[in-house]
């Protein structure tokens, strides 16, 4: 669990935003650690294309969530050579920042979150937390929406673990 107690800072990711605000629950991310900072490539990312990407609106205008460049342009150049320019910018941003965790779903950009030092949490994680915390009744409907809905990528066994976590086996 995380949050409690003194506020966490929280870097962000494109995915964890994406996913949540296409099942309906973005507003988890404000319930859990009341401020997230994204970086402009995530931005971008939101509104890549032109679209309006899921959540790309709610975070137009909410005051919740800050948007912050990385000043470190050798760590985002370095972390671009394996991971896209939202992922790069977001963990160049969190290690500046002294971010206390990063919300990101992809595997590289996760594994490369790890090897500088940083504690990861993907959508699953903030919906499992916010079962922890009663925020939500049960997370059996949130993963299948995840699935269904956002086209969330949820392998079997990650769906089993997630569901043992939160007591639903």
């Amino acid at each position: 669990m995380v949050g409690r107690g003194c506020p966490v800072i929280v870097a962000c990711d494109t995915s964890p935003i994406t996913n949540l605000a296409a099942i309906g629950r973005l507003p988890l991310l404000r319930d859990l650690f009341q401020s997230l900072t994204i970086a402009p490539g995530v931005w971008a990312e939101l509104h890549a294309k032109g679209a309006a990407w899921p959540g790309s609106r709610q975070v137009e205008v909410a005051s919740w969530i800050a948007c912050r460049a990385p000043s470190n342009a050798a760590l985002v150049a370095t972390l671009r050579t394996s991971l896209d320019l939202g992922e790069s910018e977001t963990i160049a941003l969190a290690v500046e920042i002294g971010a206390g965790l990063v919300l990101m779903d992809e595997r590289d950009g996760r594994h490369a979150a790890r090897a500088l030092g940083l504690r990861v949490m993907g959508a699953v994680g903030v919906l499992l937390d916010a079962k922890r915390r009663g925020m939500i009744a049960t997370i059996r409907p949130e993963l299948d929406a995840l699935r269904d809905r956002a086209g969330f990528y949820l392998g079997a066994a990650v769906y089993a673990k997630a569901l043992d976590a939160a007591g639903e086996v």
